[in-house]
């Protein structure tokens, strides 16, 4: 499944990052790693971009950018 899949408040856990280069590194210094918990705050009015919390912060993630990590959902 993918982290763009998920709906508004599920959580899920990080099950591989994809992409590459500068964007890849950059999404990995935001603390999305395989393992990290993740959890879908909001979505923006027009469905992107989507606010995530990750390690207790948030961040904002196009939803492009999402549909290139892996996620497992947690029940």
């Amino acid at each position: 499944m993918r982290l763009s899949d998920l709906k508004q408040g599920q959580k899920a856990t990080i099950a591989r990052v994809g992409g590459s280069g500068l964007l890849r590194r950059r999404i990995l210094e935001m603390g999305i790693i395989k393992g990290a918990e993740i959890y879908v705050e909001k979505y923006a009015p027009l469905k992107d971009p989507m606010e995530l919390i990750v390690k207790g912060y948030h961040i904002s993630l196009r939803v492009e950018e999402a549909s290139q990590i892996d996620v497992e959902n947690i029940p």
